[in-house]
Order: C-alpha cells, then structure tokens, then sequence
C-alpha cells in the first residue's frame, strides 16, 4: 500500500482497530489522538490506549492542543489516508483535505440511523433489534459522508454497552482490513446517504443517568441501565441514597414487598439485582438492604 495511513483515535474502540490494522502489516505512519487525561477515583493522568500501542511500535503519535498541530504533522507525509475511529473531536474541512482519498470513518450504527457521539447507547436504549457498523468517508457534516460498506448485527435486547462496544469494535477493525485496499484502489466506492432517514444520537451527560419512575417503563428503565453502563451510568433515590443499579430486570409483580423492586410508570416493576453502595463497591439487593436499609 502506497498511501502512509494516519490514524486519528481516542477511546478503547479505536485501539482495536489499530491494534488489527498494526498485526495485519498496514503500515501506520502516524497516529493523533487527545491529549493525556485525568479519569478514575484518585484523577490519575491517563494515556489513551492508541498512544500506549503507537509507542510499543515507535510511531510518532501527535497530542494536538490546536488544530493546526494536526495540519503541521500531515503535512509531513505524501498523499496520507486518514483512518478515524472514535477520536472525539470535530475534523473541519480543511483537514480533511489534506488526506487522499479520503479519511475513512468507523462509526457503529447502519447510518444514517445513529449519527452522532452515542450510537451503541441509543441502540440499545431504544431496544432495538438490530444495529451494525458502517464504513465512511469523513464529511464536514457530521456522520453524513457516503458510505463504503455496512455489517449488521442482530440484538438479543441483552447486550450492555460494553459488550457491544466490543463486538462493533472488532467487526469495524475486520471491516478495515477488508476494505480498505478496495477503498484506496478505487474499487469500492462510497454510496451516498438518504438524508431524509437520518437519525440522530446525542452526547450524553451526567443528567442523563436518573431512572425516572413516574416517566419511563420498567423496561425502558432496563434499557437505560445496559446502554448507560459505562457512562452516564443509572441512578436511582433509595431511602436516602443515590445508587448506581448495575443490573436489574423487569417483572410484573412485587410479591416480596421488596425495597429494591420499584415501580415505573406502566405498572411494572424493575428487581435491582446488583448495585453499587455509597462508597462504591458493588454489592447484591439483599446484601444492600442488611447494610444499609435495617
């Protein structure tokens, strides 16, 4: 392959595909991701995962603060092909121009449903029954460039978020390997999106976590709790806590008069299974319920 592949990547699904890109000899020239930060409990500086792999197989790797860092670092290398996958920021146009063919995206949705930052969450909050992932190239218009290829998935209404991020990831990485060749040879081209059907996702915030009894299903809250699993996570008011449910399931009854099987709005009922306490360690209804409800 000719063309050296830049790879923009921030979160554990853009490891993946760099890892796999890497193992099966596409040659990574370089890789942009966001600037070390602070997560966790105790606010350690962290290092994104694509850093760590770039520095394991000496590729420079760009922490950019300004956009114009990236226009420097590109310009470095004769007609570069972009790979993006979860970078998590917005690549204006001008960038986008310095890359030949194309800046290719993996974004896991069946666009045009799901444009935008919470594609995984909103397949699984909305209960849907199937979702995949898609091919694009970039477009200044978010998620709206055509499409190279689609994978669909079949969901089981199970999956939580992070199992679905795992199964999206290492499908886009696969999609990658196959396509790409095809891609940059000009055998596959891109198809243009129907904008009519277009769905959009939002970004999701902290807020967003409260399972609202008097609003949502039992099963709407169930949802919520799998697709919100890593972040915003679920919360809900027992007694004079605020809880993370970890996980839960929906019945039609509280026959037990248990505190922790709460109504919602249809009249049905959601059984909290695990749950994180106070202090954050997670824990069973019943062992909650000896520890801090008697």
């Amino acid at each position: 392959m000719k063309n050296p592949i830049i790879f923009f990547g921030t979160e554990d699904f853009s490891a993946v595909s760099l890892q796999k890109l890497i193992d099966e000899n596409f040659e990574i020239a370089g890789i942009i991701t966001k600037p070390d930060s602070k997560k966790g409990r105790g606010q350690k500086l962290q290092s994104p995962k694509v850093k760590k792999i770039g520095e394991n197989f000496k590729i420079p790797v760009l922490q950019p603060q300004k956009m114009n860092e990236i226009i420097e670092f590109v310009q470095n290398f004769e007609n570069p092909v972009g790979i993006l996958v979860s970078f998590g920021r917005i690549i204006p146009q001008e960038i986008i121009d310095l890359f030949t063919p194309a800046i290719v995206n993996v974004h896991p949705s069946l666009l045009p449903k799901y444009r935008g930052p919470s594609p995984i969450e909103s397949a699984i909050l909305n209960g849907d029954t199937k979702t995949g992932v898609s091919l694009m190239k970039l477009s200044k218009e978010m998620d709206a460039g055509d499409v190279y290829s689609q994978e669909e998935i079949k969901l089981s209404k199970t999956e939580t978020a992070s199992e679905l991020y795992e199964i999206c990831g290492k499908i886009g990485a696969e999609m990658l390997v196959r396509d790409l060749p095809k891609i940059l040879s000009g055998e596959l081209k891109g198809e243009k999106q129907d904008n009519s059907q277009a769905e959009y996702c939002q970004l999701l915030k902290k807020s967003d976590s409260i399972l609202n009894q008097e609003n949502q299903t039992a099963k709407q809250a169930e949802q919520q709790i799998r697709a919100f699993e890593i972040f915003p996570k679920s919360k809900i008011q027992i007694d004079d806590y605020l809880v993370v449910v970890k996980t839960a399931k929906v019945v039609n009854s509280n026959l037990k008069n248990s505190p922790l099987t709460l109504k919602f709005a249809d009249g049905n009922f959601l059984e909290i299974k695990t749950l994180l306490t106070p202090n954050g360690k997670e824990t069973t209804t019943q062992s909650f319920i000896n520890g801090y409800l008697k």
